[in-house]
């Protein structure tokens, strides 16, 4: 694992600019997100949880608010305009389904990663964090994703599933959080500290 990440040197001031995107929920993709962040000593900033956040100031659970999201375009763009709003600000992991899309609208030059994970594993290990059926957490899945989808291409005409779109794709499957973590670190920093930009 490489060491904690300080901002103490220009080059070092150059990689906390950079903002590195992750999309896939049981992905393991906020436990990467949190990893990358500790190591490029950058904030984490997830979208899920300004989503949860709003459904909450809003008196409904989370399906409930995908539901009424699906109606209210008003809802995704407010979270979105937050989220890019962050990525120009740099300094950060974002983590969310249009990070990268976001991070282009905002102009940032982010390094783009994709995690990926067959959809039983995914499944699994939603149901291991959040406890119910594998088999139920994946019909969630299913259909979480299939709204974003939705919405997604409604709102902006963009295909979060493309993989053009990305730097660097990853599968989860196999590997723990702290190598994938340190694959994504190791080409972050030859990205933004080795080219001095």
């Amino acid at each position: 694992m490489f060491p904690a990440y300080t901002c103490s040197s220009p080059r070092a001031r150059a990689t906390s600019r950079a903002t590195v995107v992750l999309p896939l929920p049981g992905s393991g993709k906020t436990t990467v997100a949190r990893l990358v962040a500790r190591d490029l000593g950058l904030e984490h900033v997830y979208a899920g949880n300004i989503f949860r956040r709003q459904a909450e100031e809003n008196g409904l659970s989370l399906e409930e608010y995908l539901e009424r999201a699906e109606q209210d375009r008003s809802i995704d763009r407010e979270l979105d305009r937050q989220m890019e709003a962050r990525a120009t600000s740099g300094n950060a992991v974002l983590e969310g389904r249009l990070a990268a899309f976001m991070a282009d609208r905002a102009g940032i030059r982010a390094l783009k990663v994709f995690l990926a994970a067959s959809e039983p594993v995914r499944a699994r290990r939603i149901s291991d964090r959040e406890g119910g059926a594998a088999a139920e957490r994946l019909r969630e899945i299913q259909a979480r994703e299939a709204s974003d989808h939705r919405r997604y291409l409604d709102l902006y005409g963009v295909d979060y599933h493309d993989l053009a779109r990305y730097d660097l794709v990853m599968e989860t499957d196999r590997g723990t959080p702290e190598e994938i973590a340190q694959a994504i670190v190791e080409r972050a920093r030859a990205r933004f500290v080795n080219d001095g930009r």
